[in-house]
């Protein structure tokens, strides 16, 4: 039988391979079913996967009482992650953010940098530390959850706690379903022609999901404009991580600055060959998919490992934070749609 460390995990908080595979079955089979329930009400009544994943999770917290539970529950959230981010890669190809343009793609990039450093002056101001705004910022900045759980992961567990991270799942999930609804209707009102709605729509929402509904709901044009702008953002996410890792050190024994996360080097290697032509259109679509899974699991587990009471002793402060980037990526987005696109 595998021995096991005290803490069944290793210094990057993912569990320790010494734990053995027959300790992550009973966590990763809570894990799966609320996964495959979260999938379940998705597909039948439209809603995000990831919310559901969260909600589910959230009312799962019960077992992180359980130590027999919790190697699993550490596996799905860190190593799955992992795996997913590289594998979201395959969503991107250079091809598609040079078809936008250079202005465009300057301006995507001016509002991603932008959307950061507001989350970071709205953190310090409200009491939090820069980590904070990145993990805020971040997530609204380039693609909801999927890019939470990759700062936090890249931030390391001290500089980006569970409960932080679960609520800025709560909130960017809530915020990216509210734009959904929100930003079309105000584009419809400022008139904005289907170009420039795909490009407001694809800059400011925070989930792919929730920004190509939001989308194709306006017009089909403006439906595929908002997906290339928005994969655009999903490809800053890899240089955003490594600038982290490079700039922010862990603070708690992992790779700290200097060092890119290897989960990084994985999206830009899958995204550059998926730009060459070297993955299969068959295979790019598994790959997605099996990202969107994967994601799915690991917010379904962190949810689940969650500190409730630490959630509940914070307030609306962190919530916040998220509002005043959701209101600068959308001002900033709305300004380059009317006057540079």
């Amino acid at each position: 039988m595998p021995t096991t460390t005290a803490a069944g995990l290793d210094g990057e908080g993912t569990p320790d391979i010494r734990v053995g595979w027959r300790s992550l079955v009973p966590g990763l089979t809570v894990v799966a079913t609320g996964t495959l329930a979260a999938g379940f009400i998705a597909d039948h009544y439209g809603a995000p996967l990831t919310l559901m994943a969260l909600l589910l999770g959230l009312a799962l917290n019960f077992l992180s009482a359980d130590a027999r539970l919790e190697p699993g529950f550490a596996f799905a959230s860190r190593a799955l992650l992992r795996w997913g981010i590289v594998l979201v890669g395959a969503r991107v190809t250079i091809g598609q953010i040079v078809g936008l343009g250079p202005v465009a793609l300057l301006c995507i990039m001016g509002i991603v940098t932008a959307t950061i450093g507001v989350g970071i002056v709205a953190s310090r101001r409200l009491g939090f530390d820069t980590a904070f705004g990145i993990l805020a910022g971040g997530s609204v900045a380039i693609c909801g959850a999927s890019a939470a759980m990759a700062l936090a992961a890249t931030l390391g567990p001290r500089r980006a706690s569970e409960s932080q991270l679960t609520i800025v799942l709560v909130g960017i999930s809530a915020m990216s379903a509210a734009a959904m609804v929100a930003y079309p209707i105000a584009a419809h009102a400022l008139g904005l022609s289907d170009l420039r709605a795909g490009f407001l729509l694809g800059a400011s929402i925070h989930d792919v999901a929730q920004s190509l509904g939001a989308g194709y709901a306006y017009s089909e044009e403006a439906g595929q404009i908002a997906a290339i702008v928005k994969l655009t953002r999903v490809a800053l996410l890899a240089p955003v991580l490594a600038v982290v890792a490079l700039f922010l050190p862990r603070g708690d024994g992992g790779a700290g600055a200097g060092h890119v996360p290897w989960f990084v080097l994985g999206f830009f290697l899958l995204a550059g060959a998926n730009s060459l032509g070297f993955v299969p259109a068959l295979a790019s679509t598994l790959s997605s998919d099996a990202a969107a899974v994967m994601l799915a699991a690991a917010v379904t587990a962190t949810a689940i490992r969650s500190p409730l009471p630490k959630l509940l002793e914070t307030g609306p402060r962190p919530l916040l934070v998220l509002a005043a980037a959701t209101l600068a990526a959308f001002l900033l987005s709305l300004l380059a749609a009317r006057f540079a696109i």
